[in-house]
């Protein structure tokens, strides 16, 4: 969509604060209902979710491809968020239960960190080459039938849903709080990016969202069926994965969005070049992701994290002191490809983390967990950075925006060194 975005704008004739909401609204659907999902992945089934989620996803990239109304274009946006927020935790659920914990499923997480790492750069260059082509609403509208291919293969191949225990209540009041909480955070995200973190609706925003996520942490110290089990918040894996996972794509969206923004404004890429240059990082993370899941029983995850936050952040110090006039092979691409491996590593080995010794009836919910800190740590990442950079200028800027990346992979690792163990944590 970011490709796209001028030429929505351009065609509907609305101000870059309406058409912004385009890529607003998504983000904001999807943070805020990811934990919901993994929730509901686990009450009603995952086969189920998985396409459910795929079903309204379809239906509302046809609206949005369809539509000349910018706010049903907004609105479209914001449902395909949700979709994907039901998509996303029972997908990684599905892997959990179907394949045998260790060997079996690590191989399976790594070739489907391998497919997610490789998506946002294959995006980029296919959302360039369909905006120049037939037009952005082919951005939409490509989504529709392979939506169509996903659910017919869904349907005839993903075993149905086993009977689900519904004797426990669902826990209607944290979801909806914790919900609320996370939507007001991810917006007040994207607001104090453009009008300052210390503006007054800023800060108010904050603070709605800090007492509606408050509310919910009161709500399941009291509820006899908490959303959020307090056995689960016990297992030190998956809160170290999560923890981490928020510092790791915080340092990863952050990375490829001031990378493109620097290639387009300051070294003269154009957009379908800027994507195209990015497919070295893919892939190198299709390649090592795939493969890198096997050092785990080797290494622990502690390690295979610690090196590749290592790698990433020595991809970022290489960027803060690229030249104005840089040559893509030997000032950018190094880069890349220490991020390509950097990710690599780290994406296969923080679900592995998220989903090691969770029960079968919580996979759903340690899912949503994992996903909802990685869609939150990445907006947080890129709007604490895109500020850094508006405050800078020209080329120094950058610079100073890839010191910040930098600092953030280190914290990464020190999250990684604290809370996972010394020892192999999985087999």
């Amino acid at each position: 969509m970011n490709v796209a975005v001028p030429s929505i704008q351009h065609e509907l004739g609305v101000s870059h604060a309406t058409v912004q909401w385009v890529v607003v609204a998504y983000g904001l659907l999807l943070g805020g209902f990811l934990l919901f999902g993994g929730r509901m992945t686990d009450y009603l089934g995952r086969r189920r979710v998985f396409l459910a989620g795929f079903v309204i996803f379809s239906l509302a990239s046809l609206l949005a491809g369809a539509t000349s109304d910018a706010g049903l274009l907004i609105a479209a946006r914001g449902i395909q968020g949700f979709g994907a927020a039901l998509v996303a935790p029972a997908a990684l659920s599905l892997l959990a239960v179907t394949f045998t914990e260790g060997a079996e499923r690590n191989r399976a997480l790594g070739l489907f960190g391998a497919v997610g790492g490789a998506a946002g750069s294959i995006g980029v260059v296919a959302s360039g080459l369909l905006t120049a082509g037939p037009g952005w609403r082919w951005a939409f509208f490509i989504n529709v039938p392979i939506g169509l291919v996903v659910i017919a293969l869904a349907t005839a191949f993903l075993p149905k849903d086993r009977a689900v225990d519904r004797t426990t209540r669902l826990d209607t009041a944290g979801a909806t709080t914790v919900t609320a909480g996370l939507l007001a955070f991810v917006y007040a995200l994207q607001h104090a990016a453009g009008h300052g973190w210390l503006s007054g609706s800023a800060l108010a925003l904050f603070a709605v969202s800090g007492v509606l996520l408050g509310g919910f942490v009161l709500i399941e110290a009291r509820s006899a069926a908490p959303l959020i089990p307090p056995s689960t918040l016990k297992n030190r894996t998956l809160v170290a994965a999560n923890l981490t996972a928020f510092l790791a794509f915080a340092t990863l969206l952050s990375y490829i969005f001031i990378g493109s923004l620097l290639m387009q404004q300051v070294l003269g890429f154009s957009p379908t070049r800027t994507g195209l240059s990015w497919l070295a990082t893919t892939v190198t993370v299709v390649v090592v992701a795939m493969n890198g899941a096997r050092l785990i029983p080797l290494l622990g995850i502690r390690w295979v994290l610690v090196t590749g936050m290592a790698l990433v952040s020595v991809g970022a110090a290489w960027l803060a002191r690229v030249p104005a006039e840089a040559d893509y092979v030997t000032e950018l691409l190094p880069a890349f490809l220490l991020a390509g491996v950097g990710f690599g590593l780290c994406g296969p080995a923080l679900q592995i983390g998220a989903l090691s010794g969770v029960d079968e009836s919580a996979s759903g919910l340690a899912s949503g967990l994992v996903e909802t800190m990685r869609e939150i740590g990445g907006a947080a990442g890129v709007a604490v950075v895109a500020t850094v950079l508006v405050a800078g200028s020209g080329l120094a800027g950058f610079h100073t925006a890839f010191v910040l990346i930098t600092v953030l992979g280190l914290l990464g690792i020190l999250t990684a060194m604290a809370g996972f163990g010394w020892r192999r944590t999985v087999k």
